[in-house]
């Protein structure tokens, strides 16, 4: 068993930590204060991505991508992890579930979205379903030879800057021994398409500038073109390509958590009280202890989780462990941080504050925290016949 990263990987971790800390970096105070990525950083950004050949990195070669195992790409996000969400949006990294394109599909959505021509954003949760997927009434009605399709999303990441939305519909009911349930199919959606509308969202403390906003269809008229996958066959591209997106937020998790510690362990070093550094007061350095297993311990978990996949083996519930691991350490390590820093963490002279409130919706978005430890233990009593 080999625990180091080879020549390769360690080059992958090094050029896109010094991506984050030269085109990222800088301008994250500005976009806390604004709330907004000016079109000219994103587009600065986004070529620079394209530059260093990491656009689409999470893509197979045969499609213009860069051929990144999970394992690979898990260390790529951990990196963007250490930077502003709303900025390193731009470090292009489509939906993997776009390689479920079919014919026309594949020039009108896959390969732009992989050369950077086009960007998209995903779209499942509504105001009345949230992690109950099959609870949504955002629905597509047959008339004629297209879907009519009506209803609302809401907190839809990444909607304000894409050129269509990958949109999970209800299309009709079956049913079950545990009664009827939703049928979902994929959608693909242009923007500027009629009766389709996005607008803005709700004003998050969590990752400034990350918009998250509204869909609304009014008689949204769209034809068997753009469905993406089969219809009624949602669930079938979901679990395919969607399941592993978890360990995004694993990922990210670690690397934000290991650049909030750094700053800590340097504060804790530096910032004396009662004649010596506070690093010296067992109160801090068993903090300091512990912020460090803990990291470590969620980012072997996490690319175990990514090694699995890779190995073609069963990840589900490591995939789930390490979400809820990763985005629950995060909470701990950027409270304890600010904890070290005393009243200046609370204080948007350091971006530890920012760390805080960005480490709350981790545990949130991708699954909840709770839908997590459902997976897991599911997938530990199933066997039983429990």
């Amino acid at each position: 068993m080999h625990f180091g990263l080879s020549e390769e990987q360690e080059m992958i971790v090094s050029t896109v930590r010094e991506f984050v800390e030269t085109e990222i970096y800088p301008h994250e105070a500005e976009v806390e204060r604004t709330g907004e990525v000016r079109p000219e950083q994103a587009d600065a950004i986004k070529q620079k991505c394209l530059d260093i050949g990491f656009y689409a990195c999470n893509f197979p070669e045969e499609v213009g991508g860069g051929g990144l195992s999970h394992l690979d790409f898990a260390l790529v996000e951990r990196e963007l992890g250490r930077g502003s969400m709303a900025l390193n949006h731009f470090f292009g990294r489509p939906q993997n579930i776009l390689m479920a394109c079919k014919g026309d599909q594949i020039e009108r959505y896959l390969t732009p979205a992989v050369k950077g021509e086009k960007m998209d954003a995903l779209a499942m949760t509504e105001p009345g379903a949230g992690s109950d997927v099959r609870g949504m009434s955002c629905a597509a009605k047959r008339d004629g030879g297209d879907w009519v399709v009506n209803g609302t999303k809401h907190f839809i990441s990444g909607a304000d800057h894409a050129d269509f939305i990958i949109v999970f519909i209800a299309t009709g009911e079956e049913e079950t021994p545990r009664g009827p349930k939703k049928k979902i199919t994929a959608f693909l959606v242009d923007r500027g398409t009629p009766g389709f509308t996005i607008r803005d969202g709700y004003k998050s403390v969590s990752h400034r500038g990350y918009k998250n906003m509204i869909l609304e269809f009014d008689d949204c008229r769209l034809p068997d073109a753009q469905v993406l996958g089969e219809v009624d066959g949602g669930f079938a591209v979901m679990n395919e390509w969607l399941y592993a997106t978890r360990i995004t937020v694993a990922t990210m998790s670690v690397g934000r958590a290991r650049r909030c510690f750094d700053m800590g362990l340097a504060y804790a070093a530096e910032r004396k009280q009662f004649g010596q550094q506070i690093g010296k007061f067992q109160g801090v350095s068993f903090q300091l202890a512990d912020m460090i297993t803990e990291i470590d311990a969620a980012d072997w978990l996490t690319l175990y989780a990514a090694w699995r996949l890779d190995q073609g083996l069963p990840a589900n519930r490591e995939i789930a462990s390490a979400k809820v691991y990763a985005s629950e350490m995060l909470a701990r390590v950027t409270d304890a941080t600010l904890q070290i820093y005393g009243g200046m963490g609370l204080m948007d002279d350091f971006p530890i504050e920012r760390f805080w409130r960005d480490a709350r919706v981790e545990r949130i978005w991708d699954g909840t925290s709770e839908i997590q430890r459902h997976i897991i233990s599911r997938e530990l009593l199933r066997p039983l016949g429990a």
